[in-house]
């Protein structure tokens, strides 16, 4: 375990050093969250039908999806990892007495975690400060801030282990691009991180409903604004839970499978 914990925390300081990166980021997410807020505030008071959700959940939605945009987006993929893969330099991981799974796992929650250390309180704080209806509203139960917080815990889990299916997939294709490519699509849309999902077709949030990208983003931060009943809280914890141990088994097990057949090319 110590050893995981130290990949962990090597990706993690690392990733803390890189400011000018974490600046631009900043920058780049108080854009689109102020563009994306703007296009719903012109929506909203041009549209006077019922909406599934209020102006200002929906604002506090979007400030929060930019905020932990580091940590939930779907499309990532780790080059030291991929590199490794097709080079062949994955014969010194096998060479370590660590389970390449757990190690890999570690250190993409470690870099996700150190981007979004970065990013989090200077938009969160840029977004609260500013007028309505564009700033954030902050004002939260502890009951409810209890729950987002755990909600956005078993979210990061869920998201370290459904990246690292694919960093998997790729010992088997030998290429990355075609597995994100799909991934970026699918998890774009259902995840809610293009459109919340209570503005999908019925059959859309029933589709959402049942995978596991809505549980990434779509679920926490709805949880925080409060546009989700209280029963389907805990129903929806309970299938961050269920994907966990789905998207665990099935990257372990495949892991392993690979391994047994692992093919060490170039230099």
């Amino acid at each position: 375990m110590k050893s995981y914990i130290s990949y962990f925390k090597l990706k993690f300081i690392t990733g803390l050093s890189y400011r000018a990166q974490a600046i631009a980021g900043i920058m780049t997410q108080f854009f689109f969250g102020f563009v994306y807020i703007s296009v719903y505030v012109a929506f909203y008071e041009s549209n006077h039908s019922s909406l599934p959700m209020e102006l200002d959940e929906i604002v506090g939605y979007l400030w929060m999806s930019q905020s932990l945009f580091s940590l939930i987006y779907l499309w990532y993929k780790d080059s030291e990892i991929i590199n490794m893969i097709k080079t062949g330099n994955i014969a010194y991981e096998l060479l370590r007495p660590q389970n390449l799974y757990f190690m890999w796992c570690s250190k993409i929650l470690g870099e996700r975690l150190s981007r979004v250390t970065l990013r989090f309180l200077p938009v969160i704080i840029i977004a609260v400060l500013l007028p309505k209806p564009y700033n954030l509203d902050i004002s939260i139960t502890a009951f409810r801030l209890l729950l987002f917080i755990v909600s956005m815990i078993f979210s990061s889990i869920l998201m370290t282990v459904l990246v690292c299916l694919y960093h998997v997939i790729c010992l088997f294709t030998l290429d990355e691009r075609g597995v994100v490519n799909i991934f970026m699509v699918i998890a774009d849309i259902l995840s809610g991180l293009v459109i919340p999902v209570p503005f999908f077709p019925k059959f859309m949030q029933n589709i959402s409903n049942i995978l596991p990208f809505r549980y990434i983003s779509d679920f926490p931060f709805r949880l925080y604004v409060g546009n989700i009943d209280f029963n389907e809280i805990f129903i929806s914890l309970g299938m961050q839970i269920i994907w966990i141990l789905i998207l665990f088994i099935l990257g372990k097990t495949l892991t392993n499978k690979a391994l047994k057949r692992v093919v060490v090319q170039g230099g």
